[in-house]
């Protein structure tokens, strides 16, 4: 590996330079949080329960309430209840191995999705249908806003939307550092304005609970059904991929030691998976609330998260306290999880852009990305065809979440096949792994397919079901079909030194980068092809020409 670098004509531009501009301009931006590679040791100075409180601070959403009472008024609290319950259960199960990689190995969902099944440019397909997942939700959360903004201080709608774009652009700049303070700081209040009125209610009208338990729905007769749970549990199931959110939190957490074993897994599991357990109570919270508003009001504003939470402060508080109280929950809910849409979904369009284009333009262009596509959907109204946008995006995301977490689960720790130790680096993986790529577009293609009734009225309400099925079943079939071939490009990195020290979590050893001359630990490396030396892994990302890619071995 001496080998001289090869030098440009004078009228191309060095693509070692522009490399290495590239990376230096990631370096310099205000704590980029490592955008497109493995978080390092040093960086990780959180504890576990910080670093789990951060990640669930993400989750105080409001669509929760939205879409829970959505699926109450349609198909009656019995079969909402359950569906929350199937998608729970399927969501929790799916979360956990990708949750455990994600703190294990400090890397991001995406970077779990290149060495599980997808190939380095693959799981492209998997970091679009994620950044896709950030502005959805962040114009759901933006249009709960702006019906607060409205109802409690007369601002229009469209206005409204602009304010909750744009407020969330100062706190996102600074990354994990100012996300972490914010959602510790804000949490207790959170939460005390979410539960009380709940227990207010339950305490003084007892016969609340009961119509909640009789509600039928608008499309049923009150009994229990499948289609009308599949249906439901198909728009809870769009939430799956918050794993995805949750990892880019928990890719944070420090080392797992013997000392700090017990917090470590008890911040995993409750940070992780466990993020679900909260989004379905909330969910049922909002039939709730939305039977509540029924025999109060009527059905129109049932849906509604800030006329849910008005009506029940409204039961238990002087009326001059009412909307403050309303609004100041919507936006402390609409800021805690719209930081973290924004921030996950930069990372996201990122690491795409980087990949396809060999070029980092910096995670802040894309923030704007981001909430530019979100505010447009706020400005086309999606709130009003929310369950619509919602049980079409579960398909996709379902999908893509059963196929990794299969891959993790049976490929990894069953059949032997894939790696197990995750793999995200340039050079290292194969540029497509039919393993993954092709069991996430049959899974989705099929399920999309069925939601549209392209196989009938009768089979429409089983696409989340298909979609889990066949990623289930496919991934592994793949991997025996192509017995692993296309997991790994090379099997050595040209270093010596072990990725992973004695506890099995990844080296802090320190090399530097010849490329941008900055300091990556071990896991973030690989030895040049032309030098006799180590290149970070986002250096190997902009190099256009591949001067520094290692080649393949097998």
């Amino acid at each position: 590996m001496s080998a001289e670098p090869r030098l440009a004509e004078v009228t191309e531009p060095d693509p070692a330079q522009e490399a290495a501009r590239s990376t230096e301009q990631a370096v310099k931006e205000t704590l980029e949080d490592y955008t497109l590679r493995f978080a390092p040791r040093s960086y990780r100075r959180w504890t576990p329960m910080v670093v789990a409180t951060t990640a669930l601070g993400g989750i105080a959403y409001m669509a929760d309430f939205s879409i829970g009472a959505g699926i109450g008024l349609a198909h009656g609290t019995g079969n909402a209840l359950l569906a929350i319950a199937v998608a729970a259960v399927v969501i929790f199960v799916t979360g956990f191995p990708l949750a455990y990689y994600g703190a294990r190995y400090n890397i991001d969902l995406d970077l779990i999705t290149r060495g599980s099944g997808f190939g380095y440019f693959g799981s492209v397909l998997t970091s679009v249908i994620f950044a896709s997942f950030t502005f959805i939700f962040f114009a759901l959360e933006g249009s709960i806003m702006a019906q607060g903004l409205k109802l409690g201080l007369g601002l229009p709608l469209w206005l409204g939307y602009l304010v909750s774009t744009l407020m969330v652009i100062p706190l996102v700049i600074y990354g994990m550092t100012a996300l972490s303070k914010l959602q510790v700081w804000t949490t207790p209040i959170w939460l005390l304005l979410m539960v009380g009125p709940l227990v207010y209610l339950v305490a003084t009208d007892p016969g609340s609970v009961d119509r909640f338990l009789a509600y039928a729905g608008t499309d049923g007769d009150g009994g229990v059904n499948t289609a009308s749970v599949l249906l439901g549990a198909g728009v809870c199931l769009s939430l799956i991929a918050q794993i995805g959110e949750q990892i880019d939190y928990l890719r944070f957490m420090p080392p797992k030691t013997e000392a700090n074993k017990r917090s470590w897994w008890t911040a995993v599991v409750m940070a992780g998976p466990g993020w679900v357990v909260l989004g379905a109570l909330k969910q049922a919270i909002g039939v709730f609330l939305a039977v509540y508003i029924i025999a109060e009001v009527g059905a129109s504003a049932a849906p509604e998260p800030i006329q849910q939470f008005k009506h029940a402060f409204d039961a238990m508080m002087p009326s001059w306290i009412v909307l403050p109280l309303a609004v100041a929950l919507v936006v402390i809910s609409q800021i805690k999880i719209n930081v973290t849409n924004a921030y996950s979904g930069s990372l996201a369009w990122t690491n795409s852009f980087t990949r396809v284009t060999g070029r980092y333009p910096g995670r802040m262009v894309f923030v704007l990305v981001n909430l530019g596509f979100a505010l447009a959907l706020m400005e086309a109204d999606m709130f009003s065809f929310l369950n619509s946008i919602l049980g079409f995006y579960s398909n996709c995301a379902i999908a893509w979440v059963v196929t990794v977490a299969t891959d993790i689960g049976i490929n990894k720790y069953v059949l032997k096949l894939s790696p197990h130790a995750p793999e995200f680096r340039r050079g290292m993986l194969y540029a497509v792994n039919p393993v993954g790529v092709v069991s996430f577009v049959a899974a989705s293609g099929l399920s999309i397919a069925m939601y549209f009734h392209a196989l009938g009225d009768t089979l429409q309400p089983y696409s989340p079901v298909a979609a889990a099925v066949i990623a289930f079943v496919l991934t592994p079939l793949m991997a025996v079909v192509t017995k692993g071939r296309y997991y790994l490009r090379r099997t050595d990195d040209g270093i010596a030194e072990p990725l992973l020290d004695e506890d099995g979590n990844p080296s802090a050893v320190v090399y530097t980068c010849h490329v941008c001359r900055q300091q990556f630990e071990r896991p973030d490396v690989a030895a040049c092809r032309t030098h006799d030396a180590v290149v970070c892994s986002l250096c190997l990302s902009t190099d256009k020409v591949g001067d520094h890619v290692l080649p393949a071995t097998v």
